[in-house]
């Protein structure tokens, strides 16, 4: 009898057990799922734990050869990690935490800090299931941050271990999405409006902003607008580079027709409180339940201004685009109405960067003492819930960092590995509050290796832009706040004569831009008084000043204790080691080969007791 029970257990836990191989089902717990090669070959799932700091893996892969996933830095293989494993035709498996010591060697690590939870192999597909820590003691292991992640997926045809450059790939991934569409509220009555500009010829030229005016929907009553995603026309989505919709004033006297955003009618460029934006590699975006884009009331904006960026580069004539947003909005108001804060450099015409640089700094600075006089109104707390960051091809990073009383507070909102082809709207695990003085400020980092003339802030993708949005509670008039340096002042440091702004600019074209000179020039910048430009959603303009403060950088989390091997000593933080979960020190090495199927299902360790039970037939 108790036999017969241990054995119906032991089934039992098998089919409870998610499945894999050629069908994922329901039963995979994991929420997040993205395809990771052209070919809809690769699979990944994925979910995390952010107070274990732990997250899970599930790599389906059409091969029943070997099957590898890790994370690299984006510009090279070399030093990536990679975990790796696969069935051998006699039905055991092997499982390894490894790194690449070239392009195309692997080697093991001494630490093994993966835990293999499921490895099966059907026929069509090979599954692996594993979980690892966000930072582990190892340093040939790659830290899981909150930033864009280069995730490395690679396979073979067979179970040799070497890398084939046509079944490797990197897919740009922000792993740590904190909120899932899945867990938000989608109203009943939901109504869908699209604000699009139609069958637009786009022109041969590098870059166009074509912008229109279109009015938002008119409703009876108060809606709130809480989703947003983009309309593109499938092969035409590579030239469309970003879409931004901004709220006009209620008395502002707008242009008809379709025109050049910042050509010869400045009538075009009105409008500069965005409400929503979307870029390159983004997708849709739900606000949180309890905040939406204000429509309907008298305070509310009744025209918007569409932008669209495109970008043709190989001047292909005779492509006409319908491209817009599109919005979904219900009668189901939120708490909160919501608004945009945009922040950074200003763009044009001050902002610089070297070519040649490994490495160059620029920094625009915020200061909010003069929102409550611009707003016309007590501006309350500001409470961040999300944000979007902006640079084009030459932007490495950026970040926001905020002060109060002249002291650093906390980072905002970072991405030290950015990607121009990955720029999304994302969540904040935690909502930051902006009290009135608070100071913002904007550092974006660039690399130019590639380059041999300065570049210029500008509309172009080939210009550069260093921008930050803060999706923020309860909405109020202020549209933008963005810093540019004293240029006359930097133009000086560097041995050039200037007596104005546009002297200073053109004296950067006679620098000989050395190693010393860009860093003198990123010295320069930094030092130099900044002009701080606020705007309202009425285009009222009005400037300030101040200076850029240092920034404190926030230093790492305690790795996550090692399973086994050599912790090499620089990698010892003061912050020391946190003990590894009960789980992951139950798994040992987690190198695991020649392991019976029904162990890796479920646990080894319940496996082999319940055997051992079932034997003694107790």
């Amino acid at each position: 009898m108790a036999c017969d029970l241990l054995f119906r257990l032991l089934l039992l836990m098998v089919l409870a057990a998610p499945s894999r191989g050629n069908h994922l089902g329901p039963t995979s717990r994991l929420r997040y799922s993205r395809f990771l090669d052209p070919s809809n070959v690769i699979f990944l799932r994925w979910d995390f734990d952010l107070e274990a700091e732990m997250i899970t893996f599930e790599l389906q892969v059409r091969t029943a050869g070997w099957v590898g996933l890790g994370v690299t830095n984006g510009y090279t293989f070399v030093g990536a990690d990679l975990v790796v494993g696969g069935v051998l035709p006699d039905g055991n498996v092997y499982f390894s935490d490894q790194h690449l010591v070239d392009e195309d060697t692997l080697e093991e690590d001494g630490s093994q800090d993966a835990k293999l939870l499921g490895l099966t192999e059907d026929g069509v597909y090979t599954t692996m299931l594993f979980s690892r820590p966000f930072r582990s003691c190892d340093p040939h292991d790659k830290d899981i941050t909150s930033d864009t992640v280069r995730v490395l997926a690679a396979y073979g045809l067979d179970d040799m271990l070497k890398l084939d450059p046509e079944r490797t790939f990197v897919k740009s991934i922000f792993l740590l999405q904190i909120v899932h569409p899945d867990d938000l509220d989608v109203p009943e009555d939901t109504i869908i409006h699209d604000l699009e500009i139609t069958d637009f010829l786009i022109p041969e030229d590098d870059t166009t902003y074509a912008c229109t005016f279109l009015p938002l929907p008119i409703v009876s009553k108060k809606h709130h607008i809480y989703k947003f995603e983009p309309k593109l026309v499938y092969h035409n989505e590579t030239m469309v580079h970003h879409i931004l919709v901004y709220a006009c004033g209620n008395a502002s006297a707008l242009p008809t027709g379709i025109s050049d955003c910042y050509g010869a009618d400045p009538a075009f460029s009105l409008c500069s409180q965005v409400i929503v934006g979307w870029a390159v590699g983004g997708t849709s975006y739900q606000f949180p339940d309890d905040v939406g884009v204000s429509i309907g009331t008298p305070l509310d904006p009744q025209w918007i201004r569409l932008e669209i960026h495109y970008s043709n580069f190989h001047n292909l004539p005779g492509v006409h685009d319908t491209s817009g947003i599109r919005m979904y909005y219900t009668a189901h108001l939120r708490k909160y109405d919501m608004g945009v804060l945009q922040l950074g450099f200003l763009t044009f015409p001050i902002h610089f960067i070297p070519p040649g640089a490994e490495s160059f700094m620029s920094y625009g600075l915020c200061k909010t003492e003069k929102f409550e006089e611009m707003n016309g109104a007590p501006v309350p707390d500001i409470q961040v819930y999300g944000y979007l960051l902006h640079t084009h091809l030459a932007g490495r990073a950026l970040q926001a960092v905020q002060y109060r009383n002249g002291t650093q507070l906390r980072t905002i909102c970072k991405d030290d590995t950015y990607d121009f082809n990955l720029q999304e709207t994302r969540d904040l695990p935690h909502r930051v509050e902006i009290k009135p003085g608070d100071e913002l400020l904007i550092e974006c980092h660039y690399q130019t290796l590639d380059r041999d003339s300065l570049t210029f802030g500008g509309p172009s993708t080939i210009n550069e832009m260093c921008l930050v949005f803060l999706f923020y509670y309860p909405r109020n008039n202020i549209s933008s706040c963005m810093g540019y340096p004293d240029i006359i002042y930097v133009a000086h440091e560097l041995g050039e004569e200037a007596s104005d702004s546009m002297e200073g600019m053109m004296a950067m074209n006679n620098v000989e831009w050395t190693l010393e000179n860009i860093k003198k020039a990123e010295k320069a910048c930094k030092e130099a008084q900044q002009t701080v430009l606020i705007k309202t959603i009425d285009e009222v303009v009005e400037n300030t000043t101040g200076w850029i403060p240092e920034i404190i950088p926030t230093p790492r989390g305690p790795c996550l204790e090692s399973s086994g091997g050599k912790v090499e000593p620089q990698d010892e933080t003061p912050a020391g080691f946190r003990a590894a979960p009960m789980a992951l020190l139950a798994s040992g090495n987690a190198t695991l080969r020649h392991l019976p199927m029904a162990a890796l299902l479920f646990g080894q360790g319940a496996f082999f007791w319940l055997l051992a039970t079932l034997q003694a037939g107790i």
